[in-house]
C-alpha cells in the first residue's frame, strides 16, 4: 500500500465520476415530450438526480404539471430505452478523474462505484470510458434488491466487503451519499462539481473537494 492510509475508495457515479446531466436531461424531456410536457433544462434536471431515473422522471413531472397516472410506467419505460440507447453522447469524466484513478491504482487502492443507477446502465456508461475493468467492484441501485440502495448503507457495506475489506473512503455529490457513508462508518468526501441540491458544505461531509486534484493529497493526510 506504500503507506497510503486508505485501502478502499468508493464513488458515486452521476455527478461525480461522470457528468451525465446532458444525457440524462435528454432522456427526461424525450419522455416529458412523450406526454406533451414543455421540456427542461439541464440545470433544472441536474438536482433532480441521485435517487435513480424513476425518481428523476417523477420530479420531472412535478416540476411540469404533475405525474401522469396510468401513463408514468410506459413513459419510465421509454426513458430508460433512449437513455440506453443515447447514454455517452454528452457525458464526459469529470476533470482529473483519470489521473486520481491512476495514482490510486499505483498506490495498490481498490477503488469501485456504488450508484442508484440501474446496474447494467452503470456498467455500460462506466464502459465507453474505458472505466468498467479499473473497478473491483460495481453495485448500483438494483443490485441488493429494494430497500439497499442509497441512503441506505447496505450497498458501502458491500463495497466493503467485495474489496476485501480495510479502511474506506467514499466519494460523492449528494446527501444520500453522505448519509449511506457515515452510517456505514467510512470516510465521507463531498465533490462541490456535482449535480448539488444545496452547497456542498452544506451536505455534511467529513471533507469537500473542488477538483479530482485534490482528492488523493487530502486522503494522504487522514
Amino acid at each position: 500500500m506504500n503507506g497510503f492510509p486508505f485501502a478502499i475508495v468508493g464513488f458515486d457515479l452521476d455527478g461525480t465520476l461522470v457528468d451525465t446531466a446532458g444525457d440524462l436531461a435528454a432522456a427526461v424531456n424525450h419522455a416529458l415530450g412523450l406526454a406533451a410536457r414543455a421540456p427542461l433544462t439541464e440545470a433544472a434536471v441536474r438536482p433532480m438526480i441521485g435517487l435513480g431515473a424513476r425518481h428523476m422522471l417523477e420530479q420531472g413531472f412535478a416540476a411540469t404539471g404533475g405525474i401522469p397516472g396510468g401513463d408514468f410506467e410506459r413513459l419510465y419505460r421509454e426513458l430508460l430505452r433512449f437513455y440506453e440507447a443515447n447514454i455517452a453522447i454528452h457525458s464526459r469524466p469529470f476533470p482529473g478523474l483519470i489521473a486520481a484513478l491512476d495514482r490510486l491504482g499505483a498506490l495498490g487502492v481498490r477503488t469501485a462505484v456504488v450508484t442508484n443507477k440501474r446496474e447494467d446502465m452503470a456498467r455500460k456508461l462506466l464502459g465507453e470510458f474505458g472505466l468498467a475493468d479499473r473497478m473491483a467492484t460495481i453495485i448500483g441501485g438494483d443490485t441488493l434488491g429494494p430497500g439497499n440502495s442509497k441512503p441506505s448503507p447496505a450497498p458501502i457495506h458491500a463495497m466493503v466487503e467485495r474489496c476485501c475489506g480495510g479502511r474506506a473512503a467514499f466519494v460523492g455529490d449528494s446527501i444520500y451519499d453522505v448519509m449511506a457513508a457515515k452510517s456505514a462508518g467510512v470516510t465521507s468526501v463531498a465533490v462541490s462539481f456535482g449535480f448539488l441540491d444545496r452547497p456542498a458544505d452544506a451536505l455534511g461531509a467529513d471533507h469537500v473537494i473542488g477538483h479530482f486534484d485534490q482528492l488523493i493529497p487530502l486522503l494522504e493526510r487522514l
